[in-house]
């Protein structure tokens, strides 16, 4: 859907002699999209015109943005796309640093992580980047140990302590919160808690801590970093507006990180 430029941003425009720039920029549903609809209608007198365009999940919005489909994207944390790009070959970079979500733990069947069975069936997402952040959750939560080695990718192969004799099941991301009735719990990344109707604050029995190295980014192709239209991107998302309304609206569960 392109978006239709106000009569005030035409007129203003016109009296400059310039046209608005159109851009496409990819996001996954939830938190990344509801912001970056504010941000183009903030960049839109700016004259930068951003279609908003969802992904479904987490791998196609690199491939669009490598594959000149969209001009920049809006949906991941740095370990996740350096593990895209050394895995693909994407070259891609990082303009600007956007928003940290925590993850939470979400369960159909407790109320408290610490009553979670023995043998429990713990979901979990199934790329590395996202599933390894779900086992450190883990960690310090005090359900289990994972091998120091691993970094920030570890596997269910790393778990060194399982004290509760937890199962894992790993599944695409945006799948867990359709999943929760067939699992004991899940680690769900905070746009498709939201975009699934959960509320990461009301709903979710524990939370990541807000210290972590996830931190969300704008990604581009090399070569685009010093574009005019990125200029003007990074100034309407970084605005106090665009503050505002993050604080505004998910008090708390979703953290300005510029």
């Amino acid at each position: 859907m392109l978006r239709l430029t106000t009569l005030t941003s035409v007129l203003a425009l016109m009296a400059t002699g310039l046209a608005a720039e159109e851009i496409k920029v990819g996001v996954s549903p939830g938190e990344h999209a509801e912001i970056m609809e504010e941000v183009a209608r903030i960049a839109e007198p700016m004259g930068l015109d951003i279609d908003v365009i969802e992904f479904s999940d987490y791998v196609v919005p690199n491939q669009a943005l490598a594959d000149g489909d969209i001009q920049a994207n809006s949906f991941q944390h740095v370990p996740y796309l350096e593990a895209q790009m050394k895995d693909r070959g994407f070259e891609l970079s990082v303009v600007g640093n956007t928003i940290t979500t925590p993850m939470g733990v979400y369960s159909d069947k407790i109320t408290d992580i610490a009553d979670l069975e023995e043998g429990a069936t713990f979901g979990i997402p199934n790329d590395p980047t996202n599933g390894g952040r779900a086992l450190l959750v883990l960690q310090e939560l005090g359900m289990i140990k994972v091998d120091e080695a691993a970094g920030l990718v570890p596997t269910v192969l790393d778990i060194t302590e399982n004290p509760k004799d937890l199962s894992f099941k790993e599944l695409d991301a945006a799948q867990l919160p359709r999943s929760l009735a067939d699992l004991s719990a899940a680690l769900i990344n905070t746009n498709y808690a939201i975009a699934s109707g959960l509320n990461p604050k009301e709903d979710s029995i524990a939370m990541e801590s807000a210290e972590n190295p996830y931190v969300n980014v704008i990604a581009v192709r090399k070569g685009d970093e010093e574009a005019a239209w990125v200029e003007t991107l990074l100034k309407a998302y970084h605005s106090d507006e665009i503050k505002t309304f993050i604080d505004e609206s998910y008090q708390g569960t979703v953290i300005t990180s510029w």
